[in-house]
């Protein structure tokens, strides 16, 4: 939950890495633009004067700062961005479009996304970079935006999107007296656009497979990431993806026949176990990288959710998912229950009843509204109905800050309501100073399988979240129950 308290955010060009040509290593620091180093007799190469020729490079430029803007900013470490320019460089040295240069940043967001902007701006999710297991996955999935970017795909979309707008206006105006035409139609559109865009995908899917095993990776190791993100679909909650619409799988639709073209694609190389993995090099790049949420966030741990920043924390009942968002932190319950938390400044001068009835709520019945006490904090709590549901609205104050909870159930629950409704709000409570102090971000770990460990015994030591053995195999590529072996290595997420 991202507040005016949120910290800010580094200087976004201290994610950047400055790739081109085919090397595989780039000087890169903290903060600054990192250029190419080329032979000793040539001056270094930078990625703008590079860029500089490219036509499309405009339109990259312009959308970069709302991409940092929605995913976070960038993520800066230097080892994991020397990882990444070794993987990119790999894939231009075999590039059919070798006079292009390409800028990746890795983006502090814990969703799993990859894309591209025309002009060769690429973008992975420290999310993904967590999901994935070795050097091959990766370079497969750059390659795979990288094929957006050599076959115009951004141009087109964008080029189709207008369109599509415009129709749309024609639409609503031309046919504003028949409304189930006009909605027949824009759905006949919208499906026309999501046809074209499939279409794309598996194109650039074609191109990127080619690219990864022509640059000597492990083929198919686009058909195993697009497994593993099918899997982490079903795991969305455990990851805290702070917005699903950001995740790779709102944009590149992943289908069983999606992932057969891919091995087809990849039999052209060989059987598998073709190409190198990389897996040692890859997991020594992400060990210690950050995972989930930031401090300016908030921490999930469990059914608890906890703010350093703003020094709050509360919990929910058994049988509960709490999913941080950049709006609110949402949790769902057995039986459609639904709670949303956030907060809101409000001045002293505002009584919480007049805050409450202040037309922010819909439905509520005033007769309900009562002063409260949460501990040793002044709190408001009222009742509203809307449409099915019926709601609690508890709003608590901390200094010149408003928390607020809304719970809602199916109306023919509402005899739960104020048992779960008290039980949330009632849990919230200001954290302790040397609670603050020891909160610490999750961060991807790798450890080494001993003599005796099993799945278990390792998801063990993962913090921080429910399904341990779950989120280990996820993790780590094990869901066909292969077990773990004495001496390979695993990642686990610990602070």
């Amino acid at each position: 939950m991202r507040t005016g308290f949120a910290l800010p955010f580094a200087l976004w060009l201290a994610g950047c890495t400055t790739l081109t040509g085919g090397l595989e290593d780039v000087a890169s620091g903290a903060g600054t633009e990192s250029s190419l180093v080329g032979p000793v007799n040539r001056a270094p190469v930078s990625f703008d004067a590079v860029q500089s020729n490219d036509p499309q490079s405009p339109i990259g430029k312009s959308q970069h700062p709302r991409i940092l803007a929605a995913y976070g900013g960038a993520y800066s470490d230097p080892k994991l961005e020397r990882m990444l320019a070794g993987i990119v460089g790999k894939l231009n040295a075999v590039s059919s479009d070798p006079g292009r240069a390409y800028s990746i940043t890795v983006l502090n967001s814990p969703n799993i996304n990859a894309f591209a902007l025309p002009g060769g701006f690429l973008y992975v999710t420290r999310g993904l970079l967590a999901l994935a297991n070795d050097s091959a996955e990766v370079a497969a999935v750059l390659a795979h935006e990288m094929g957006h970017v050599k076959a115009n795909h951004g141009i087109e979309r964008q080029q189709r999107e207008e369109a599509a707008e415009l129709a749309g206006r024609v639409v609503t105006e031309v046919l504003a007296t028949d409304t189930t035409a006009a909605r027949a139609a824009l759905a006949r559109g919208r499906l026309n656009l999501a046809s074209f865009s499939r279409n794309q995908e598996l194109q650039a899917d074609a191109m990127g497979i080619k690219q990864t095993g022509d640059a000597g990776y492990d083929p198919y190791a686009a058909a195993r990431f697009l497994k593993a993100m099918d899997s982490f679909s079903s795991f969305r909650n455990a990851f805290q993806a702070s917005n699903p619409n950001l995740d790779f799988l709102a944009s590149h639709p992943a289908a069983p026949q999606r992932v057969e073209l891919a091995r087809r694609h990849a039999s052209a190389f060989g059987p598998p176990g073709t190409g190198v993995t990389d897996r040692d090099r890859y997991l020594a790049g992400i060990d210690g990288m950050l995972f989930g949420d930031t401090a300016s966030e908030g921490y999930v741990r469990g059914r608890s959710f906890y703010h350093p920043g703003l020094g709050i924390t509360f919990g929910v009942p058994d049988g509960f998912v709490i999913d941080n968002t950049a709006e609110a932190v949402l949790a769902t319950g057995p039986g459609d229950t639904a709670i949303r938390f956030d907060g809101v400044a409000l001045p002293p001068s505002t009584t919480l009843s007049d805050y409450i009835q202040s037309g922010w709520v819909g439905g509520l019945d005033a007769t309900t509204i009562r002063p409260i006490r949460i501990g040793d904090l002044e709190a408001v709590s009222a009742q509203a109905v809307g449409g099915s549901y019926v709601f609690n609205v508890t709003v608590i104050r901390v200094g010149s800050q408003v928390y607020r909870f809304l719970t809602a159930l199916p109306a023919d629950a509402a005899a739960r309501l104020p048992q779960i409704a008290d039980s949330v709000a009632g849990s919230f409570r200001v954290l302790r100073p040397e609670e603050r102090e020891q909160l610490k971000p999750l961060r991807v770990r790798i450890v080494t399988a001993r003599a005796g460990d099993t799945e278990r015994s390792i998801a063990d030591r993962i913090q921080g979240v429910d399904r341990k053995v779950e989120m280990f195999r996820l993790l780590n590529d094990l869901e066909d129950g292969s077990g773990v072996r004495t001496g390979e290595r695993y990642k686990i997420i610990a602070e």
